[in-house]
């Protein structure tokens, strides 16, 4: 399953986030700590790399990560010029209230009242964009939703007297080149629902569950794993919740829908869906792919080729 999700506002947000990248000092890009990578949005680095701006990468919802991914995906970013990483929560005060002494020792020469601060906030939608601000500026600035793309305008708004936001609506991108980038987005619900089948997402999943953290499905559920595929996860879910179509068969759709809830609010347990090496093999995997698909495409065209040259040649 490709899911693909970008409405006509964030194109608009993208162009007018370039716009405003001349004027900015740093960059603040919140990630999903527990897809830190599947999160990271191309055309901020894009954006970023080309004005030659700093970021602090936050690695968000960490309360609800692998903490010992975290630390890996700390180390990956910390070892990257110009980038910071800071794994944290919008839960807790102190994590927040670290964050304007981070900012300001990756742009020293700015802050002070001739050359204030200028942060712009930037990352996909529904990561926690929005309740950082407010708890930045303590007090409701930002509209806060459980749907993705609540924000979808930019707006400028100052931290004290000599640091100045800029909020900006929650981006994707035209193209998500990794099917399992897509399917670990939509499971962390960065994508709108009428993007994708929450079953198949369930499926992805239950799939990576099985593999790196089986036991918290059994903490969970309760139900015995071996012999068991991803699907039969899913429909573990539904026979443990007792949820039933009329007839009596097993009602896999709310099924799919309770565990992606689970696992979005924490309840399955802390979990990652990628660390710093599985991703280095998915890009590999996806590398090879693409290597393999391109020579099809090209043994194509040549068998067409002599196949016409063949034909004039008859002719």
């Amino acid at each position: 399953m490709s899911i693909q999700w970008y409405p006509g506002h964030m194109n608009a947000a993208r162009k007018k986030a370039a716009e405003q990248m001349e004027n900015t000092d740093l960059v603040i890009e919140v990630l999903d700590a527990r897809l830190p990578e599947a999160s990271c949005n191309p055309m901020v680095e894009e954006l970023r790399l080309f004005r030659q701006r700093p970021c602090l990468k936050i690695l968000n919802k960490v309360d609800l990560a692998d903490p010992e991914a975290t630390r890996a995906w700390s180390a990956f970013y910390d070892a990257q010029e110009g980038v910071t990483a800071y794994p944290m929560t919008t839960k807790k005060p102190a994590d927040v209230a670290r964050i304007p002494d981070l900012c300001q020792s990756l742009a020293p020469h700015r802050g002070v009242p001739t050359k204030p601060l200028r942060i712009m906030i930037m990352g996909i939608p529904n990561v926690g964009k929005s309740t950082l601000m407010n708890a930045l500026l303590k007090k409701k600035v930002a509209k806060v939703g459980d749907e993705p793309a609540v924000t979808k305008m930019q707006q400028k708004l100052y931290l004290g007297k000599n640091t100045i936001l800029v909020d900006t609506p929650g981006m994707l991108w035209p193209k998500i080149a990794m099917a399992s980038d897509g399917l670990m987005l939509a499971a962390s619900h960065a994508i709108g629902s009428n993007a994708l089948i929450e079953e198949e997402v369930a499926v992805f999943l239950a799939e990576v569950l099985l593999e790196r953290y089986p036991h918290l499905l059994t903490a969970r559920y309760g139900f015995k794993l071996e012999g068991i595929d991803a699907i039969g996860v899913v429909e573990g879910v539904a026979a443990r919740r007792g949820f039933r179509q009329k007839g009596g068969d097993l009602d896999f759709e709310k099924a799919a829908h309770t565990f992606l809830q689970d696992y979005r609010s924490g309840a399955l347990g802390r979990i990652s869906l990628e660390t710093p090496e599985t991703r280095a093999a998915r890009l590999m995997q996806h590398d090879a792919e693409m290597a393999a698909k391109a020579a099809r495409a090209a043994a194509a065209a040549a068998e067409k080729a002599e196949r016409n040259a063949r034909g004039k040649r008859g002719s």
